[in-house]
């Protein structure tokens, strides 16, 4: 069964990561006002385009 808390284009997830890059984002996202989700989907395409082409 998904939840999406009403959510119509956003999957919500959990994870874990390392704790320098986690500060990071929340510094990123305080300097910058921007959402963390919107900062994390711009990483995440990111490094799908970096790995476009390898597969």
């Amino acid at each position: 069964m998904t939840i999406n808390r009403g959510l119509k284009n956003r999957i919500p997830v959990s994870n874990a990561i390392d704790k320098r890059l986690w500060e990071g984002l929340d510094q990123l996202h305080k300097e910058t006002r921007i959402p963390k989700s919107r900062l994390l989907d711009e990483a995440i395409q990111d490094l799908l385009r970096k790995y476009e082409n390898k597969s």
